[in-house]
């Protein structure tokens, strides 16, 4: 085989491939000025949403929706009155429906495994509120990470994935003896809900991966109506906490006027069908993604602007994977060195688990560079939760990041000593038999070989979620 050179002549294809990860990088041996220049246009006035609306308009998948439901080839599952929706607006200005009410847990498996407090803190402030929600445990992974990491994944497979769990979401109050569509899902992890809304949008457009997917559904029992079930809005956690903010202030126990926080907005959040990613006028002049910061706004913090707010946070999946040493030096010195000795932070504030797990447990590679730099790293809702009242460590579960919390908590007025000891004297009751839990662990399984039926639930479980 021969390939085309860049000098116009032909010749055979060179054994080595050029992926741009692994032992081929080479180095530019740009002088810094040079490698300035070459990095400039993110450190720019990029702010306004000229980058992202400054093209021709883009259509509104759901209106596409509408007419395939209209024509018998989909069923949508709706956000209903029941689920007390909120309006807000996204980028072009479009309407989006985000449910406060009746939520089914779309849970992240990096969450889970690495930053556990994540999403415990999202269930307390849920608790705190009166929600009624479902965390059962028939979900699965939303594979995306394999996809957009290694490449072996394939379309058909991650469409059925998410039609399979967000049908889930459809049928699972048939264990308490609700009807389908009483709860709504609400999506836990950015890498999945910027997955999901790009494959929904493959999916409205092409007949051909709605029949293989179908096909598949068809064999796991998950149609309705022998159709696909397709919901009319991707829901993400940190949409819920933005328009609820208010009403969680109205909860907050600390005052935080003092701390100055900086966000990092993730891109699989705004950057991934950019156009449903909420925005509003009265946050930061509309200017950036308005999750995280209105919520840190509504606190009462000092949200601090810093250069590279746009940057990745250096995860960048196939980067994790095969330039490690990439993602941790672009995580270190262009998003934490800049948020500490620019914008003097006390805390980094995301709202996806990539993005947490890069920023909060890579800050060892700066020591062991010789130019170390610490900053606290929360999630929006770890930090909510940790000012309306909740335990830093039993809650909030800070001894699992690998970032330093203790000077944040300490200007919060926070005693983490005595926190840390009280946490350590329940680890030993934990250890005699006597759990706590915020939800009732009977509700977790809703189907299949260990699914029992229960009644109403009791008050007498103390923390449980009821309906």
């Amino acid at each position: 085989m021969t390939t085309i050179k860049s000098d116009g002549t032909s010749g055979p294809i060179s054994a080595e491939r050029f992926t741009g990860h692994g032992a081929e990088w080479r180095d530019a041996k740009l002088s810094p000025h040079d490698a300035g220049i070459a990095t400039s246009w993110v450190e720019q006035k990029i702010d306004r949403r000229s980058m992202l609306t400054g093209k021709d308009r883009v259509e509104d998948v759901r209106d596409a929706m509408w007419q395939l439901e209209k024509e018998g080839e989909i069923v949508i599952h709706r956000v209903s009155d029941e689920h007390q929706p909120v309006m807000v607006k996204t980028l072009y200005g479009w309407d989006k429906k985000i449910p406060t009410q009746r939520l089914w847990h779309h849970k992240s498996c990096g969450q889970c495994g690495n930053i556990p407090g994540y999403p415990a803190s999202l269930l307390w402030l849920m608790n705190k509120l009166n929600v009624e929600y479902l965390d059962e445990t028939d979900q699965t992974s939303c594979t995306a990470w394999n996809y957009h990491g290694s490449g072996i994944g394939n379309l058909e497979s991650l469409a059925a994935v998410f039609l399979r769990n967000f049908h889930q979401a459809y049928v699972a109050a048939r264990a308490q003896g609700l009807p389908d569509s009483y709860y709504y899902p609400l999506v836990h992890c950015g890498t999945s809900f910027g997955n999901y809304k790009e494959v929904r949008g493959y999916l409205i457009h092409s007949a051909t991966l709605r029949e293989r997917v179908k096909a598949i559904l068809g064999k796991l029992g998950r149609l309705v109506d022998g159709k696909l079930l397709i919901p009319e809005e991707v829901v993400h956690y940190s949409e819920w906490l933005h328009v609820m903010r208010e009403r969680i202030n109205a909860m907050r126990e600390i005052d935080c006027s003092e701390i100055r926080a900086t966000i990092h907005p993730a891109c699989h959040v705004y950057k991934m069908v950019p156009e449903d990613a909420i925005y509003d006028d009265g946050i930061l002049g509309g200017n950036r993604v308005a999750v995280s910061t209105g919520i840190m706004q509504a606190l009462g913090t000092q949200v601090i602007d810093y250069r590279t707010w746009y940057d990745c946070c250096g995860f960048g999946f196939r980067h994790i994977i095969s330039e490690r040493e990439f993602t941790r030096s672009f995580a270190i010195d262009r998003k934490i060195r800049v948020a500490v000795e620019e914008a003097q932070a006390d805390v980094m504030i995301g709202h996806d688990t990539g993005c947490i797990t890069t920023l909060d447990k890579n800050q060892w590679i700066a020591k062991a560079a010789g130019k170390p730099v610490e900053l606290a790293v929360l999630a929006d809702c770890q930090f909510a939760a940790l000012v309306c009242g909740a335990h830093p460590y039993k809650i909030v579960q800070s001894h699992w990041h690998a970032s330093p919390t203790e000077h944040l908590m300490e200007k919060l007025g926070i005693d983490w000593q005595a926190k840390k000891a009280e946490f350590v004297a329940y680890l030993e009751e934990v250890k005699a038999g006597k759990q706590e839990n915020l939800y009732d662990p009977r509700r977790m399984i809703t189907s299949g070989p260990g699914f029992k039926p229960f009644k109403p639930l009791s008050a007498a479980i103390p923390g449980a979620n009821r309906p």
